[in-house]
């Protein structure tokens, strides 16, 4: 056969010999050495010349390299892919043996079997081997598969060799079979995981040594029989593990924790991760299932709650016990911010209380109300869940709750309510400057802790209310004991005039109200046992009455013997003081001398009569007043009001049921009475008995017209009793008429006097009332007696 061309029978491809039928369509293929890529087809039929086109295309595209040897085993033609895959260049490897392309220590091999069946068509025609090379030019080897496909022609029988590189194949086994192998040993090596297989049932296909570790059961023991025999009776009456499959399979992963059952009935703390195997179009195959046993972890977790719940417990002051949950808290999980949200009683607020932060204040919350609803702890609240936040919802809560959640750079946050035995008292809230910084083992560990939270901090408000309440009782048992000492001499309301029975009808009328009661009338009247009356016959009658007398008091320490003060508020308040506003507390509030209260009190005061609540002085919690309130003054509030020095709404607020006492000498009818019940009175405390009071003595106690009042006639006469050595009352007439003789007009009054002179000397001194030149120390006087007289006078600089 001449190397430049060579005749074929018609051909026909095959996958076996060539039968004398093949050769009924008479065809030749010319095939020019000298211009192999563009032969011509020479043939009489149409078909012939379709088949040549086929078999060219396909020959010169082929992805796969195509050698065509003659019977000698001589290349004859060659395709573009072989050339590169063998390193050659164009008809470098016509007339070569194909030999050039085996490695060398093939090639006798090569020889043998290729003169030895020349006509069989072979997918591996070396036989004698279990990995077929090919050799490139440059000398190096690759893997390879061949196909031979024999062909024959006029001249004899030519051979169609098909050569596939497998150097990327072999090498993706290569690392599929490492992969697999690393996998086996990974599986196999893992101790401390229980990793195996499921069917679509449920039933275990694989168990790798870890598994038997943990769960006790052998692979030949388990396998094939249902995973639910891992689960409590419990669970499987909940047919949990079915459940699980079913949301594996619907989610593709679902991870939980719980106790779990080994062979021998013992129970450890698992965490299951649940993976659903899919392969071709999404079909479920089956299910991996990767167990932990986290029993140590579980024990550790009790005993850090169980430690955590001692220390909470034993924390009985709320200070302590804000202090002791900042300290809990960072044990269980690292926050920048904590802080607990405490219902607000009567509102829809919360009271937030500041837990943990690296700054003295609280910059979440930097202030003491925050509103329950349009807030993450209001919804927490509400629907008694623990709230997570992993990226900061702006269109869900208050534009005041976003802005001081971006001011303090929070990303994310936690919010569990705390729930007593009966009621939800408010929430603990956590937070992080990182985004998703709390997984569901966070939410669980500190809803544990929340929970022993609620009930310490229910512990500790029953506490400071219980103490509150002692105090409040010590307090009011030393405020009685100083009302019974400092009481006046007389303990009832003595008369049996017309105009003393008009006050006590106006008395009974109003008694029985909440109503606010103005007492007026000059002083020594007995406006406070008409207020004592009013409370009598109330239903606070059981309840304490409080007497605040606000002339007795210097003005800068009104405010807080009124209201009370914190811990801290000023200067030296080294403990809480509860006011006399704490004190009246569901019972009545007797305000003596009400118009000598400052202007700049009188605000705070008509929001306690407006709203019923209060604040004490260094606090921003309202407290609420359930108080009756009865005021009393001797000035003319109508006059003070039109001078500016009392406000004209808290006038009309006290001036809900006005009263006018009357003064003695408009009752003169009563003071027969009154004088025999305060001389039984005091010489009964005297150990003296007086059995006779002189006829004009009487007369001249009648006709006095006592610009003191009762309290001027009680004193009085306690005076003449103390002067009495018989049993005849011996009266000291004397000094009556001494007093008539330095009165300047039947008009004037002492007070008027008084007011005179004191408006006199601080004309002298231009208005200064301390001092070495002072109208103090010109009248004698200390500057705060002269000061509680002016106020009581009504002494103005207007006045000067």
């Amino acid at each position: 056969m001449s190397y430049n061309t060579w005749r074929a029978a018609p051909l026909r491809w095959r996958s076996g010999s060539v039968s004398e039928t093949d050769k009924m369509r008479p065809a030749q293929l010319l095939v020019d050495s000298n211009n192999l890529r563009t032969d011509r087809l020479i043939g009489t039929t149409s078909g012939l010349e379709l088949e040549m086109t086929v078999f060219k295309t396909i020959f010169e595209s082929s992805p796969d390299a195509i050698v065509i040897t003659n019977r000698e085993g001589r290349i004859v033609r060659v395709n573009t892919e072989a050339e590169r895959l063998f390193g050659y260049g164009p008809d470098e490897l016509l007339g070569h043996t194909v030999e050039l392309l085996v490695p060398e220590r093939l090639r006798a091999e090569h020889v043998a079997h290729r003169e030895s069946e020349p006509a069989r068509h072979h997918v591996r025609p070396f036989g004698t081997v279990s990995e077929l090379y090919a050799r490139r030019k440059d000398g190096s080897e690759f893997p390879s598969d061949i196909m031979l496909i024999p062909m024959e022609s006029d001249e004899g029988w030519v051979a169609v060799a098909i050569i596939r590189d497998l150097t990327e194949r072999k090498r993706a086994e290569e690392q599929l079979r490492e992969s697999e192998e690393s996998l086996r040993l990974l599986v196999d090596g893992v101790k401390d995981y229980a990793i195996f297989r499921l069917d679509t049932d449920g039933r275990v296909t694989s168990w790798n040594p870890g598994a038997e570790r943990i769960k006790g059961y052998r692979a030949e023991e388990i396998i094939g029989q249902n995973y639910s025999c891992f689960y409590t009776s419990e669970d499987i009456k909940q047919e949990k593990p079915r459940d699980r499959l079913k949301l594996a399979a619907a989610q593709g992963r679902v991870e939980d924790e719980g106790w779990r059952v080994r062979k021998d009935g013992s129970q450890f703390w698992a965490n299951v991760i649940i993976t659903a195997l899919q392969g071709e179009g999404g079909r479920l195959r089956g299910f991996a299932k990767v167990t932990r046993d986290f029993t140590d972890r579980k024990r550790a977790e009790e005993a850090l709650v169980l430690e955590i719940t001692n220390v909470l417990v034993s924390k009985l002051d709320i200070r302590e016990l804000l202090a002791a949950i900042s300290t809990s808290l960072s044990r269980v999980k690292l926050h920048d911010y904590a802080n607990l949200a405490l219902r607000d009683s009567g509102t829809e607020q919360f009271r937030v209380l500041p837990v943990d932060s690296p700054y003295e204040e609280d910059p979440i919350h930097h202030g003491a109300l925050l509103p329950l609803k349009g807030s993450p702890a209001g919804v927490a609240f509400s629907s008694r869940e623990p709230l997570l936040l992993d990226l900061i919802d702006t269109a869900r809560f208050s534009p005041e709750i976003i802005g001081r959640l971006v001011r303090a750079e929070v990303r994310s946050g936690c919010f569990l309510p705390l729930i007593s035995p009966n009621r939800v008292i408010g929430t603990l809230n956590v937070y992080s400057r990182r985004e998703a910084d709390f997984s569901q083992k966070d939410i669980d560990l500190l809803s544990r802790v929340a929970n022993q939270v609620a009930i310490a901090m229910d512990n500790a408000l029953a506490f400071r209310q219980i103490a509150e309440l002692k105090d409040k009782l010590a307090k009011e048992k030393l405020y009685l004991q100083d009302e019974v000492r400092t009481e006046c001499a007389f303990d009832e309301i003595i008369g049996e005039s017309a105009v003393l029975k008009r006050i006590l009808k106006h008395v009974e009328t109003v008694a029985d109200t909440d109503s606010t009661v103005l007492i007026l009338g000059e002083t020594g009247t007995g406006k406070e046992l008409v207020a004592r009356a009013i409370h009598n016959l109330s239903r606070r009658r059981e309840q304490t009455f409080v007497r605040f007398n606000c002339a007795a008091v210097p003005t800068g320490l009104l405010e807080s013997e009124l209201f009370g003060y914190e811990k801290g508020a000023f200067t030296g308040a080294a403990s809480q003081k509860i006011g006399r506003l704490d004190l009246a507390n569901q019972g009545t509030l007797f305000l003596d001398e009400v118009g000598d209260i400052p202007l700049e009190l009188q605000p705070k005061l008509l929001r306690v009569l407006q709203e019923q609540e209060f604040e004490r002085l260094g606090s921003t919690r309202s407290i609420p007043a359930d108080i009756r309130l009865i005021a009393a003054t001797n000035r003319k509030l109508t006059q003070m009001v039109a001078d500016g020095r009392f406000r004209e709404d808290l006038y009309y607020r006290l001036k809900v049921f006005p009263m006018t006492v009357p003064p003695l000498r408009d009752r003169r009818e009563d003071i027969p009475l009154l004088v025999r019940h305060f001389v039984e009175k005091h010489a009964a405390r005297m150990n003296k008995r007086i059995e006779t009071i002189p006829p004009d003595a009487m007369d001249a106690l009648i006709q006095w017209h006592w610009p003191g009042n009762v309290r001027e006639l009680a004193n009085f006469l306690e005076r003449a009793v103390i002067l009495t050595r018989g049993s005849i009352l011996s009266v000291p007439l004397s000094e009556l008429k001494l007093t008539a003789e330095i009165e300047p007009s039947a008009a004037a009054t002492l007070e008027a006097t008084e007011r005179e002179a004191i408006l006199r000397v601080l004309r002298e001194t231009k208005g200064v009332i301390g001092g070495p030149g002072g109208a103090a120390v010109r009248l004698g006087l200390k500057r705060t007696t002269l000061t509680a007289k002016m106020r009581r006078l009504g002494i103005s600089r207007n006045d000067l």
